[in-house]
């Protein structure tokens, strides 16, 4: 069993004892724990309000009746989307003026994972530091629960798909005619969960009629890896060249990862999910991105192209927001297809991608997603992982590849980022998953394999 406790949230395997994976005990402490921090946190001086919604995960609903109950134990009022994304949960917190929200999934991790993504007044992910002191409180078991004349209500409402739905076409660069006048085929892969809700009802008001639906009922029975990588899509691939669809759509279950498939089954490459609506957006409004220090240099190349500057943060969401927000910029993600558009809200959002990738593919001249494609620089990403044991000290093996690639341009802010000049290679250790993560990137993909192998073979050294 595995429980992870980490800047991405409580995440672990369903079951096993408590502390083990993520057990109804943990689910409760750690709730609890969200629940008293909050209240710490939040200048709320009434009664606080939470916002939850799930992916349709098999262990969701009996997650969101312990979270409920916690909440309501210690005095805070439940608004209850049901099933949901986790984008739309974002959008919902502060369109309800709650204090908080928790999104119940474990985006790409198969269905024996689950997690609690905690989030602030905004829709954003709580911060470092608020989750540390969250942590501590789990620790101490420090909660005070509510009395019962104070107990807190849950109400449930089924209005935010509508409701996301229509802050989408609301703006300004999603062309809803240009889409409309294209009529386009479209397929999407929904691997079973809430993206067959929300990505059919988002289509069809976007002026898409032709929908070729793979795996949409939402029944947690994941068909393949959820993790949208090209291993795992192989089955869209083929139905858009059977079908003959423009175009391909892919989340993960909890819909905040997108990418795309080109009409002639290959995939676009979740690296430029980003890329190409980040060149659409800053076409529009020019301006700064910021991606995550494992994100290709295509969007780099996109930014200065359109006049902007490009800035690199630290891996995790928390970390790219914050940098959007230092640096004033109009888009911005991370490379596992990851789009984050202020002008909607502050959080990857599979949703927005897709509305702003049509009006972009729409108003673009061109007739194919693969002419779109040759748009941009190829760069080429080899994603490798290592999986951790124990007794492997993992920053001690990150401070040992510093040392032997010191001569190189080396950037120590989250892992080891070594920068050569045709290509580079990331080596962290992952939020999510006992692994370390080493992404390289290079000028073909057998170049950016051979770096990952030397560095695999370094790394193997040290441990």
């Amino acid at each position: 069993m595995t429980l992870i406790k980490s800047i991405s949230g409580i995440r672990g395997t369903i079951g096993g004892k408590p502390n083990e994976g993520l057990s109804p005990v943990d689910v409760v402490r750690f709730t609890s724990a969200y629940g008293t921090w909050l209240k710490s946190y939040s200048k709320n001086t009434e009664k606080l309000k939470v916002v939850i919604g799930r992916d349709a995960r098999i262990s969701g609903e009996m997650v969101t009746n312990l979270v409920t109950g916690t909440l309501q134990g210690l005095g805070i009022d439940v608004i209850d989307l049901g099933l949901s994304t986790t984008p739309t949960v974002e959008v919902a917190v502060p369109m309800e003026n709650a204090d908080g929200g928790i999104i119940l999934t474990a985006s790409h991790n198969p269905k024996q994972w689950n997690a609690l993504k905690l989030l602030n007044e905004k829709g954003e992910f709580i911060s470092a530091q608020d989750g540390a002191d969250l942590l501590a409180i789990a620790e101490e078991n420090a909660f005070n629960y509510a009395d019962v004349d104070n107990l807190g209500n849950c109400t449930k409402d089924d209005s935010y798909l509508d409701k996301h739905i229509q802050s989408i076409l609301d703006m300004d660069l999603v062309n809803v005619e240009a889409i409309k006048s294209k009529n386009y085929k479209v397929a999407i892969d929904c691997v079973n969960s809430t993206g067959g809700i929300f990505l059919p009802a988002l289509l069809k008001a976007l002026g898409v009629t032709n929908i070729i639906e793979l795996y949409c009922e939402p029944n947690g029975q994941f068909p393949h890896n959820p993790e949208p990588l090209p291993e795992n899509l192989t089955e869209i691939s083929n139905q858009i060249k059977a079908q003959g669809a423009d175009v391909g759509f892919v989340v993960d279950p909890d819909v905040d990862r997108l990418c795309m498939v080109c009409e002639n089954g290959d995939m676009f490459g979740e690296e430029y999910t980003l890329v190409a609506i980040a060149d659409y957006v800053l076409k529009h409004t020019p301006g700064n991105t910021v991606s995550n220090l494992s994100s290709t240099r295509a969007l780099r190349d996109v930014t200065e192209k359109n006049g902007g500057e490009y800035f690199a943060s630290a891996v995790g969401e928390v970390n790219v927001v914050n940098m959007m927000k230092a640096k004033n910029a109009v888009i911005g993600g991370e490379g596992n297809g990851g789009v984050i558009y202020p002008d909607s809200h502050y959080g990857r959002d599979s949703l927005v991608g897709i509305a702003l990738f049509l009006s972009h593919f729409a108003t673009s001249g061109l007739d194919s997603c693969t002419a779109l494609r040759a748009t941009y620089p190829d760069y080429y990403i080899s994603k490798n992982k290592i999986e951790l044991t124990p007794e492997i000290d993992v920053d001690n093996v990150l401070v040992k590849m510093a040392e032997k690639y010191a001569n190189e341009d080396v950037n120590d802010i989250d892992g080891v980022k070594i920068n050569f000049a045709e290509e580079w290679v990331h080596l962290r250790k992952s939020n999510t998953e006992p692994i370390i993560r080493i992404y390289s990137e290079s000028k073909s993909m057998e170049a950016a394999d051979t770096l990952a192998q030397q560095i695999i073979s370094d790394i193997k050294g040290f441990i």
